[in-house]
């Protein structure tokens, strides 16, 4: 149980099992979702960008631009 009485974070709005919309997250739990996203999200910014990707991007910036109609 969490600080709030609630099993995993969730709050029930009835008295029954959660289930689709009736299962909702608490703020601790949102914010700490939030919290590994950014981090993940950070760690994959960091990544250097792939050679290949590096050379598909010089070589679509060289390309000569399609006529328009």
């Amino acid at each position: 149980m969490d600080q709030d009485g609630t099993a995993g974070g969730l709050r029930r709005k009835s008295g029954a099992r959660p289930s689709g919309d009736d299962a909702v997250l608490n703020d601790l739990t949102q914010k700490r979702i939030g919290l590994h996203l950014r981090t993940m999200y950070d760690a994959v910014v960091q990544q250097p960008i792939p050679d290949r990707f590096r050379d598909l991007i010089a070589r679509l910036d060289t390309a000569d631009p399609e006529p328009s109609d």
